[in-house]
């Protein structure tokens, strides 16, 4: 039986500014693009939380919400000199310590021996030696299996501590609302609730094969995670899939001319990061729009040269699925799995 804990760090990049400046503690703060300027909302503290304003929002509709919010351009250089110092500590614990982004992480204690073995003391541990050591809140979700460690940390926010034991996980996810499930979306759950599936016990009582009838085979996975079911193990690296570059701009592209021309800094930008990841073989090549009245479309093909050429017909072939002022524009490359290029031996 694996000891998962999953750590996460509470409004990570509002944290780190209320810590360095005491006096945006108490007032409503965002990180992110001004209101002006067609800003999205990176993430934002509790006082901000109450209006009703959350990450991904729109920093405009967050200023309707609030309007007098504290808003803060984003500092990456920081928050990844933070992260560092928690990861850090993380590894001071475990060396099985999969980072999923700079605020975030996996950690399996199995096979530690420290405190008794006891996850829960390992996780009250991390709490008070990141606050102490860096200044940042986290919440720990304390489980069996990554799944249920990820819900777990979200269960009891902020500053949170939640444990599932092995006896309390059939209970636990016998009244785990569905859309608790990791890839249960809004259309999925839509779905799911129009068959009478509202936990994760009425899931449990469906076939599998009626599961795989409508859901194809994220039934399969729809299956294994009701019954709290995840033998995914804590990995050491995670493996990049895709490389992008995309921006908002601050008045709409009228016409496909005008994307042309937005393009060619996008693909200069796009190049530069192909190679910070050493020219990884690359599978895909993709343009993504969203148009003025915030649909999205993405028009993709096989490739294995990022060259403004290739990209160039693709942002036509989706540029024409609309035809409309352009807000957001970006493009990016899909990265060929490591396995894709390994060569099957004779036995395999």
């Amino acid at each position: 039986m694996r000891k998962i804990l999953h750590a996460d760090c509470d409004c990570f990049y509002a944290a780190v500014e209320m810590r360095d400046d005491p006096s945006l503690s108490d007032i409503p703060l965002a990180i992110g693009g001004r209101a002006a300027q067609r800003g999205v909302v990176a993430t934002c503290n509790y006082p901000a939380r109450r209006f009703g304003i959350h990450s991904a929002m729109s920093m405009a509709q967050a200023v309707r919400l609030c309007p007098h919010l504290h808003i803060l351009p984003p500092d990456f250089d920081r928050y990844r000199r933070v992260s560092a110092q928690i990861q850090t500590i993380f590894h001071e614990l475990t060396p099985l310590v999969e980072p999923l982004s700079l605020d975030e992480a996996y950690l399996d204690v199995s096979d530690i021996e420290r405190f008794h073995g006891s996850a829960t003391w390992m996780a009250r541990w991390l709490k008070r030696r990141i606050y102490e050591q860096v200044g940042i809140i986290i919440s720990i979700g304390v489980a069996p299996n990554k799944f249920l460690a990820k819900i777990a940390s979200d269960w009891d926010k902020p500053d949170g501590l939640f444990v599932i034991s092995p006896d309390q996980t059939d209970h636990f996810i016998a009244n785990l609302p569905i859309d608790k499930l990791h890839g249960v979306g809004p259309a999925t759950t839509e779905k799911l609730h129009n068959m009478e599936i509202r936990t994760c016990s009425d899931l449990q009582r469906q076939p599998l094969a009626h599961l795989l009838e409508h859901f194809g085979k994220f039934g399969a996975r729809l299956h294994e995670l009701s019954r709290g079911i995840d033998e995914r193990p804590v990995k050491l690296e995670r493996e990049r899939k895709s490389i992008s570059v995309e921006t908002t701009f601050d008045r709409d592209l009228k016409s496909l001319e005008e994307c042309r021309t937005a393009l060619a800094p996008l693909l200069v930008k796009l190049d530069e990061r192909i190679e910070r990841n050493g020219r990884p073989a690359l599978q895909k090549l993709f343009v993504k729009i969203r148009f003025d009245d915030f649909s999205l479309t993405t028009f993709e093909i096989a490739g294995t040269s990022a060259e403004a050429a290739y990209f160039l017909p693709l942002l036509e072939q989706a540029w024409q699925r609309s035809a409309r002022p352009v807000r957001l524009l970006g493009a990016g490359v899909r990265l060929t799995p490591p396995e894709a290029g390994r060569q099957i031996s004779l036995f395999d």
